[in-house]
């Protein structure tokens, strides 16, 4: 005959899974269900409105002839894919995408690399690196169209204050035209938004920093290995959730800049600063074709998402390790 053990839970009860609360006497799972939807309602009801419906009515104006006289007729004519047509077969698309591409490329390798230097200089105690970090974030302080405005000014062809030092030191015999010369005026983009990201990168790198425990330095000096030995076998394999994140990051911010671009150039000269963001912008709200616009817009925000989902998956990956 088979004796049940004291200590065994009853057949057919379930045992309390650890760091679960109890659960309340008298209401089953159908009402824990209930209580947790009717929690989780109004977040829903936020991302519903403040998130998903612009985004469908932004996939639905790409399709559609959406112009200022949408708002008095309230018609705007179905046409497909022609949006997107006109877009890709237009004179400008490829400028658009390598414009794009290079601006973000050299915004991100400026960001990084000059943010991690600075990060890895200022986990060095000195006097007043307090004091000398807090000024880093200036940059964030000020309202990016103010910023853009002093950059404008700065890079000014023929009262600019870098042509004056320039000149002075005889580095340069002329005025170089920054922002108004074709070969010039998508690298001064560049320079701008670079300066805006560093503080970005090196709040992330610095905090990155600040984990890594300081004895594995010192057994590493044991060792021999110092310098550039211990930021390649110590310093890089432990900041390495940090890069990517700052990476990918730093991509999607990159591809999305728009005011930094119409602040200096507007887009050019003969459209040498045109990006995707910036022709969104100028069909939507210059042209007035919203639908356009809204069209470029869904191509940006497909480029968007799938750097979103690489950093999903690299968050998610680093989590588990």
């Amino acid at each position: 005959m088979k004796t049940l053990d004291r200590h065994s839970p009853p057949s057919g009860a379930q045992a309390a899974v650890p760091g679960t609360p109890p659960r309340t006497r008298g209401r089953g799972p159908r009402q824990d269900r209930a209580v947790t939807w009717l929690f989780l309602l109004p977040a829903l009801v936020y991302i519903a409105l403040f998130f998903g419906y612009p985004i469908v009515k932004n996939v639905l104006m790409g399709s559609q002839d959406y112009t200022t006289a949408t708002f008095f007729t309230g018609s705007s004519p179905w046409v497909g894919w022609a949006n997107y047509r006109t877009f890709f077969t237009g004179p400008l698309a490829g400028t658009t995408f390598l414009n794009t591409a290079v601006f973000t490329v050299g915004s991100i390798v400026g960001q990084f690399s000059i943010g991690l230097a600075v990060a890895l200089f200022f986990r060095r105690r000195f006097p007043l690196s307090g004091l000398m970090r807090s000024l880093l974030l200036l940059p964030w302080l000020l309202p990016l169209i103010a910023g853009t405005a002093v950059w404008r000014w700065i890079l000014d062809q023929d009262s600019g204050v870098l042509n004056s030092v320039l000149m002075h030191l005889h580095l340069v015999h002329s005025s170089v035209p920054w922002l108004s010369s074709p070969s010039f005026a998508l690298y001064s983009v560049i320079i701008v938004n670079v300066w805006i990201g560093i503080p970005f990168n090196v709040a992330l790198f610095y905090s990155g920093l600040q984990g890594i425990p300081a004895e594995q330095y010192e057994a590493a000096a044991i060792d021999g290995a110092v310098g550039w030995k211990a930021f390649r076998h110590i310093t890089w394999p432990a900041l390495r959730p940090v890069v990517t994140v700052v990476l990918v990051l730093g991509v999607i911010y990159t591809l999305k800049v728009v005011d930094i671009i119409l602040g200096l150039t507007g887009g050019g000269p003969a459209n040498s600063t045109q990006t995707l963001a910036t022709t969104a912008y100028q069909d939507s709200f210059v042209q007035f074709s919203f639908g356009q616009g809204a069209a470029v817009s869904n191509v940006l925000m497909v480029v968007s998402l799938l750097f979103a989902c690489l950093y999903l998956r690299v968050n998610r990956r680093a989590s588990d390790e």
